[in-house]
């Protein structure tokens, strides 16, 4: 069996395979499905520093080789999180990352710095595709200037390991990537959803409730991986790859673009069982070709 262990800094994974957040709830729900311990991470679904409602139904529609949500970040807040949910997950034997949105630096950084106080909660994904609310709603993830800002806000209450998930609805991502770089990221994941749109022909609307939502699923995935590609070669940190993945050469793909790990998300609605079947098949792969480790095969295009 080949090594399938990497490292984001001070973050040992036991293989590269994680959840997406917002595909995988808090991980119980896949327990009887797969055995949680065999992923390298689970990043849980997005935490806020408030409870919100997320927006109306309908707020997910299937589209072709993929899907668009437009969910909203419903969540119960970050103290409920730290209260309820962190004593149910903290012992599960894989890397519990808590994926932290906001609607400005302040917000993000108190909430990072109440899951900081988690003894087994690892690291911190940021989710700079939220709408900055002092801007009249533009994602900070758009401009290198609110993407550091929120990074370093955070930086300076978080301790731990901080992966910053950055938005692909921009002109040049290697940019914003060398920004958070620059600000205190230990790591970078990408892609986040692209935005898109569907239509009811029949009734002339939107078929989502606020028109637009994020794009996932096979039909992003050309997309991700020239961006997962084009970040590897702008920044020193590691790169967390995601977007589309379904199999496991989907994920060897992201790796030999110079990921690091990688994220399944809208897999997880199709086949529970995804996750697992990646990283069995990853190592088949390393196997059948003769390497050792997973590492000679990051960044190997």
């Amino acid at each position: 069996m080949a090594q399938l262990q990497v490292k984001i800094k001070e973050l040992t994974l036991k293989n590269p395979v994680m959840t997406a957040s917002g595909t995988f709830g808090y991980g119980p729900e896949f327990a009887d499905f797969i055995p949680l311990d065999g992923l390298g991470g689970i990043i849980v679904k997005g935490t806020t520093l408030h409870p919100r409602e997320g927006n109306d139904y309908p707020r997910m529609v299937e589209t072709a080789s993929g899907m668009l949500n437009c969910v909203g970040l419903q969540n119960k807040g970050v103290d409920y999180f730290c209260e309820h949910i962190y004593p149910d997950i903290k012992d599960v034997d894989t890397n519990i990352i808590v994926n932290v949105s906001g609607s400005s630096p302040e917000d993000y950084a108190e909430c990072a710095a109440r899951v900081d106080r988690l003894e087994k909660v690892p690291a911190i994904e940021l989710n700079i595709s939220c709408p900055n609310v002092r801007q009249g709603g533009m994602a900070f993830g758009v401009t290198c200037e609110g993407a550091a800002s929120v990074v370093k806000a955070v930086r300076r209450r978080y301790n731990k390991t901080l992966i910053v998930k950055l938005s692909p609805n921009v002109t040049n991502i290697a940019d914003i990537a060398r920004a958070v770089e620059d600000e205190g990221a230990d790591a970078v994941s990408l892609i986040n959803t692209l935005m898109g749109m569907a239509i009811d022909i029949e009734k002339r609307r939107p078929r989502l409730s606020i028109t637009t939502g994020g794009l996932s699923g096979p039909a992003v995935k050309p997309v991700a991986l020239r961006m997962v590609w084009q970040v590897a070669k702008a920044v020193k940190i590691p790169v967390v790859g995601l977007g589309g993945i379904m199999t496991a050469t989907d994920a060897i793909e992201f790796l030999m673009a110079g990921a690091t790990a990688i994220e399944i998300g809208t897999a997880n609605f199709i086949d529970p069982t995804v996750t697992i079947r990646v990283r069995d098949g990853l190592n088949d792969w390393l196997d059948r070709h003769g390497c050792q480790s997973v590492q000679e095969i990051i960044g190997a295009l």
